[in-house]
């Protein structure tokens, strides 16, 4: 009976530790590794960590492509419909980040009645609805605006006139938070005073004042006007505006005056916020709904 080969038949111990020795392991810190090397969190999408035939298209829209989905078993997806698929790259648009700092989009008229205050909140409540960041609107009207009272609980007590006065002293947005008030798409509002001998007093450095607080926790900042182009809060309003929207109604005399405040917009410095302007026409029937 032959012996076994000791060398072939069995590794000693020490052995076996020393053919491990032979592979070097290294490890590293986050902060030694070149930007090439490293990875950004947005990069670990559901693409790259799930297996590519595990992925489920989302339920289609639109009634032809529902309707072979759901006969299909699920199987069939051919994607939106047409109008879905414009609906959400409106939406994509809506909600998209802003560079930069705030955008400041004051609603303005010449004429009481044409639904400004109506559009700045209906404009206000979509585009808080849809973004992930903070939209106010600011009721600037020095005849005692009714923007809060539109949108919020009619017994809000804090104003305009509460920021103005403590705005040196704001250190976070739960300070403004306590003035401002905050409807169900999450649009924050900025009352006017309800008092029009106070609401008087409210001036071009109070704006000022008002938008520069704004300006810190809120990405898009409207404004409801008072009705015409010259009063004492329109100069800083129409200085920091990014976007202007007019309202007017659908007559002749009405339409004349949008004409006429976009000229004066052209003629007295504000000529690029003129050719960017967005006019929107509003008809509105006492006791209807208003057609935009």
């Amino acid at each position: 009976m032959s012996t076994p080969d000791k060398t072939t038949s069995a590794v000693s111990p020490s052995a076996r530790v020393a053919a491990r020795t032979d592979v070097t392991l290294t490890s590293k810190r986050l902060d030694d590794l070149g930007e090439s090397s490293r990875e950004s969190a947005d990069l670990l999408t559901a693409d790259r960590l799930l297996a590519p035939n595990r992925l489920a298209k989302p339920e289609p829209e639109g009634t032809w492509s529902h309707f072979l989905y759901a006969v299909s078993g699920r199987r069939i997806n051919i994607g939106d419909g047409r109008r879905a698929r414009e609906r959400k790259a409106l939406s994509a648009r809506i909600a998209a980040p802003l560079a930069g700092g705030a955008r400041f989009v004051p609603v303005l008229s010449r004429k009481g009645g044409v639904g400004k205050t109506t559009i700045t909140a209906l404009l206000g409540m979509a585009l808080a609805d849809a973004r992930e960041d903070r939209v106010i609107a600011v009721d600037a009207n020095p005849d005692r605006g009714t923007l809060a009272e539109r949108i919020v609980r009619p017994h809000h007590s804090k104003s305009v006139r509460d920021l103005v006065r403590i705005h040196d002293d704001v250190k976070g947005y739960h300070d403004i938070s306590a003035i401002v008030a905050r409807d169900a798409t999450r649009l924050d509002v900025l009352a006017s005073d309800a008092d029009p001998r106070i609401a008087e007093a409210f001036s071009d450095s109070d704006y000022r004042d008002v938008a520069g607080v704004a300006a810190h926790y809120y990405s898009l900042v409207l404004t409801d006007t008072g009705t015409g182009i010259v009063h004492s809060v329109m100069s800083a309003t129409l200085d920091l505006a990014d976007q202007i929207v007019i309202v007017s109604g659908l007559s002749v005399d009405e339409a004349r005056l949008a004409s006429e405040t976009l000229t004066w917009l052209e003629t007295n410095g504000y000529a690029e916020q003129a050719r960017e302007a967005i006019v929107v026409l509003n008809q509105s029937t006492p006791g209807r709904r208003s057609c935009v």
